[in-house]
């Protein structure tokens, strides 16, 4: 044998003995195909992140490795708007803003936040589940972003503060409340007589540590796992909103993937936001107890006075006007006449 024909013979056999190894590895031991980053705003130990990892480690067994979602939460990669950005450049492929975030760029994504509009969950999930959840979502797609079909819970908002209870809407005259960066919360608040100051959730324990603002409002869960309690004597349930996690994905990514993992993605995350909603409706089923045992003074005000003022302000009629008549439609054939 020639020396040119042993070297080719063991090449052939370097590169036989290669591939059988490689066959040999679990597929998911290899590096994935299309490798993800996902930045939320939340703790750790909220039920969105605990979802999205089940989500994601179904993603990468169904996908049989070739699709690897790198979860970041709790502000690492930036704060909403940051992270917004990101998403929309690409370099992140996956967020879950809220739709008041996501309404700073798509401004239609907020309706599902107007003021006392869903008194329960039955008209919150008709609707977002259903023709205006679609409209929102076509709106979503044309700023290079894709929404999949199911939101997750982010709950009814409720008030807190460090001064004294809201119990009618007379109670937020001059009240300094921290607010989402959302035009809607700020048009919101202020026709009711506050004094909103919009602040990245990032912000918000310091500025209430130190009384740059004296109340704010988030959802139950939200208020127990970001310790707000500490900073916090009252807490109202004013139910003024109810808000969602809109889970999206840059869309040229979203593109790249083939058909076949597309649907095993979205499957994935849109049965997992569906088991984060049952998560919210029983944790908001005990944590009203557990805040009032860290010393939160807990009241249920009535919606009347809020929605009357807010008539009174012409908030319903203005925000009609800005997001159209057809979304303004679709919300009220799920909740009834609002202006």
């Amino acid at each position: 044998m020639t020396e040119v024909t042993r070297r080719s013979v063991l090449r052939t056999l370097s590169a036989a003995s290669a591939a059988g190894i490689a066959a040999a590895l679990p597929s998911m031991a290899r590096a994935a195909e299309f490798s993800y980053k996902y930045g939320n705003n939340l703790p750790v130990t909220h039920p969105l992140n605990i979802r999205a990892q089940q989500a994601a480690d179904r993603i990468l067994k169904e996908t049989n490795g070739r699709v690897e979602i790198k979860i970041f939460p709790n502000n690492q990669l930036g704060g909403d708007t940051d992270m917004l950005a990101q998403v929309r450049s690409g370099g992140i492929e996956f967020f879950t803003p809220s739709a008041l975030v996501i309404a700073t760029l798509v401004p239609v994504a907020a309706i599902n936040a107007v003021g006392f509009a869903f008194s329960d969950y039955n008209q919150v999930w008709g609707a977002m589940d259903g023709k205006l959840g679609a409209h929102v979502r076509e709106a979503i797609s044309k700023s290079r972003l894709y929404a999949f079909e199911k939101m997750w819970d982010n709950g009814f908002r409720q008030t807190t503060s460090s001064k004294a209870p809201v119990t009618t809407a007379k109670d937020m005259d001059g009240l300094k409340i921290r607010v989402p960066v959302s035009p809607l919360s700020i048009s919101m608040f202020k026709g009711l007589g506050a004094a909103p100051a919009s602040l990245q959730f990032s912000e918000v324990y310091s500025s209430l540590q130190t009384k740059i603002v004296d109340a704010q409002e988030n959802p139950l869960p939200i208020i127990q796992v970001a310790k707000l309690y500490e900073v916090q004597k009252f807490c109202s349930l004013t139910n003024h909103i109810w808000d969602g996690y809109w889970f999206i994905a840059n869309g040229r990514a979203w593109e790249k993937l083939p058909a076949d993992l597309k649907t095993i993605v979205a499957r994935a995350i849109n049965e997992a936001g569906l088991q984060q909603r049952d998560d919210i409706k029983k944790l908001n089923e005990t944590v009203v107890t557990d805040l009032q045992s860290k010393g939160l003074t807990i009241n249920r005000p009535q919606a009347d006075t809020f929605r009357a003022k807010l008539r009174e302000a012409g908030f319903y009629g203005e925000w009609k006007e800005r997001f159209g008549a057809e979304a303004w439609g679709l919300l009220e054939q799920s909740v009834g006449k609002l202006a």
